[in-house]
């Protein structure tokens, strides 16, 4: 079972052995613990909290340090059946970091995406929007109608304009390009969820 937490820093481009120009984002992994390990017989289920980062002494509370330390915030993992994960050997107080990767493994990444704040059913839903003729001045952009006959009243799931991004993205099918330990830089394949300093969540994806 392999996961890691990172800080998305931003893209860049990679060549690989072939000599092939490959877009890749870097993420900055932060040195990590394993915080505590449930299970489904005491917890109800099984995960992994992983604790991770550094929050000055006063700024946390008893519960918080008695239970990760002066660590500043926590994530937890679950085992996927379908990728036929355990957290067999996976012990409290364990460390995890860039070296959890190698180059080449396959992964998993979620994040948050990047916010967008409140937009039209065109940029949100890729509505083609009104026509240019006749006589229409202020409708290229509107969604058109939104009722139906007899109803008389709006259905539910109706695409209309709102707020846009903030969501949990999940991508799959991404690789490890690169693992750098001096640094704790992991460079990953394609484009991660998120705007830059956004924390990223990495799973490891090789089926067993």
């Amino acid at each position: 079972m392999k996961f890691i937490v990172g800080t998305k820093t931003g893209m860049t481009q990679v060549f690989d052995a072939e000599g092939v120009c490959r877009a890749a984002t870097v993420l900055k992994v932060t040195p990590a613990t394993v915080s505590q390990v449930k299970t489904s017989e005491k917890d109800g289920y099984a995960a992994v909290q992983l604790a991770f980062g550094k929050q000055k002494e006063h700024r946390v509370n008893k519960a918080n340090k008695g239970h990760r330390g002066d660590t500043a915030a926590a994530r937890e993992f679950r085992p996927r059946a379908v990728y036929g994960e355990s957290i067999d050997g996976v012990e409290a107080g364990a460390a995890r970091d860039v070296a959890t990767f190698e180059p080449g493994d396959e992964i998993i990444v979620a994040a948050i995406s990047k916010g967008k704040g409140f937009q039209g059913v065109v940029k949100r839903y890729s509505f083609k929007g009104g026509r240019r003729s006749h006589g229409q001045k202020h409708s290229e952009r509107e969604p058109g109608s939104i009722g139906a006959t007899g109803v008389a009243r709006v259905l539910k799931g109706t695409r209309m304009g709102g707020r846009m991004g903030s969501d949990r993205v999940t991508v799959k099918g991404l690789k490890v390009l690169q693992v750098n330990a001096d640094e704790n830089i992991l460079v990953v394949s394609g484009a991660v969820p998120g705007r830059k300093g956004t924390l990223v969540e990495v799973y490891g994806a090789q089926v067993k």
